[in-house]
């Protein structure tokens, strides 16, 4: 139960902050404002606090995740690592995905250049094909061994054993597409545009959308469930909409927030999740353990992107 609004800082040494036990959702952000613990309860977790545990985060394994600003600057927290960056670029970061292993990434640029780190093997790009609209995400499939971009359009480009399943270039959108999602086989994929709306390829199935749907905010990203039989939907003002077998288990629709959200990292149990915002704001919900965020760090350009472990 809350206790009221408490200042929790640390001091030498690991320091753990422990909400494990709470049974409503717990949100964390570190950005010396009283903003923590469960809706209402104001607490705050200092910058020096290493470890925040929150309720089952010890199912879901320790916290590993990173977060891809625009330049393609990483910021790894908990036990993940970072495997490379890329030097002066000449178009943003619009996506990125990481390897099974956790010791890789692919970042894709807004014009289709692919840069590949760590295990993360090249398969190719666009860089140099003219596009009509910019790359504005991408997804590994199961294997690793391929990769998809998608364009604001909606058009598909597959490489690697990544199979072509469909496409929306040519097709008049109502929004543009913002993120996609890998169906559990690799066979299939999701594109969702800013309105909401959900396009379902291959062997992805059609669960739901907010096409039509009045939004506070757009829609900014998703992510599918470990089965592949559900997704979540994320809006720009932390709303979070769950369709199919993903579970709902808090959002930030209802928190004024300095900055809008960017991206959406499920954990491997699918019980939480993590949400990040483009100051670098990392929130968890559920199961997702809260190992530190950019807020507060000088930042070259936005965060785009949160990527946790597949």
């Amino acid at each position: 139960m809350k206790n009221g609004a408490d200042r929790l800082a640390g001091g030498a040494g690991a320091d753990t902050v422990d909400y494990s036990t709470r049974r409503d959702a717990v949100t964390v952000s570190k950005n010396d404002q009283a903003d923590d613990g469960e809706a209402g309860e104001d607490d705050n977790v200092a910058a020096d606090i290493e470890t925040v545990l929150v309720p089952d985060s010890a199912a879901s394994g320790p916290a590993d995740y990173l977060l891809v600003a625009g330049d393609g600057a990483v910021y790894p927290f908990g036990q993940a690592t970072s495997a490379g960056q890329p030097g002066p670029i000449g178009h943003p970061i619009a996506g990125v995905a990481r390897t099974r292993s956790g010791h890789g990434y692919w970042m894709a640029a807004s014009d289709g250049g692919i840069f590949a780190y760590g295990d993360a093997a090249y398969f190719g790009s666009l860089g140099g094909v003219p596009l009509n609209q910019p790359i504005v995400a991408m997804a590994a499939t199961p294997s690793g061994q391929g990769y998809w971009l998608v364009a604001a359009d909606g058009g598909m480009f597959a490489f690697g054993d990544a199979g072509f399943y469909g496409s929306l270039g040519g097709v008049a959108l109502n929004q543009p597409i913002v993120a996609m999602a890998a169906s559990r086989s690799g066979q299939g994929y999701w594109l969702v545009a800013a309105d909401g709306g959900m396009f379902a390829f291959g062997d992805a199935a059609f669960y739901g959308s907010l096409g039509g749907v009045p939004l506070n905010q757009p829609i900014v990203a998703m992510a599918a469930t470990q089965s592949g039989q559900g997704y979540w939907l994320v809006a720009a003002d932390g709303g979070m909409f769950a369709f199919g077998d993903a579970g709902f288990y808090g959002s930030l629709g209802d928190i004024p927030l300095t900055k809008p959200v960017v991206g959406i990292a499920p954990t491997r149990t699918g019980a939480g999740y993590l949400l990040a915002t483009s100051d670098g704001g990392v929130f968890a919900f559920g199961d997702a353990a809260f190992a530190g965020s950019a807020a507060g760090v000088h930042l070259g350009q936005p965060i785009r992107a949160i990527v946790g472990m597949r």
